[in-house]
């Protein structure tokens, strides 16, 4: 697969000990990128799903070019003080601290059904917030769908009884 071939290494990124594996040689290369998105796609089309949730920021690049294919919404769950509306908000631990999301407090109604994207599943912190802020509106998850997952890390463990997606495991 082209697309495992374009994600970079980067030792002790962001802290000591961290390998991060960067995604931006993959968004660079036509074909490579085409190949990831149409992973998502082929999984997700026939699913009647309404919307795809990206999570900030690499999840809106996998996300937004889903959710156009597959013919749903597209709903961003950001990181602090960047939503400008009524939100809820969420704080999870990270692999190397502490973070939250917020989402728009009417980002979703009732039983609408959604895929959540992101590019890398580590411990499963980000997913798990994420999860809790959708279930709080109502929400029907699908799925998780992530493009890497680093599988050390347990992050499906985070994610009980809903349906987790890896196309890329280390």
């Amino acid at each position: 697969m082209k697309s495992q071939e374009l994600i970079r290494a980067i030792p002790d990124f962001p802290l000591p000990g961290i390998l991060f594996r960067d995604i931006t040689p993959l968004l660079k290369d036509k074909d490579g990128f085409k190949e990831a998105i149409d992973l998502f796609v082929d999984r997700f089309k026939n699913r009647n799903i309404d919307y795809v949730v990206g999570v900030e920021a690499r999840g809106y690049m996998i996300g937004a070019p889903l959710a156009y294919a597959i013919g749903a919404g597209f709903i961003p769950v950001r990181k602090p003080g960047k939503l400008p509306y009524s939100k809820l908000s969420e704080s999870y631990a990270l692999e190397y601290g502490t973070n939250s999301l917020e989402i728009h407090a009417d980002a979703l109604g009732n039983g609408e059904h959604v895929v959540v994207v992101d590019d890398l599943l580590a411990t499963g912190g980000t997913a798990a917030a994420t999860r809790r802020l959708l279930e709080r509106l109502g929400a029907h998850i699908d799925s998780f769908a992530f493009l890497i997952e680093l599988e050390a890390l347990k992050g499906r463990q985070a994610l009980p009884g809903v349906d987790v997606v890896s196309f890329i495991r280390y």
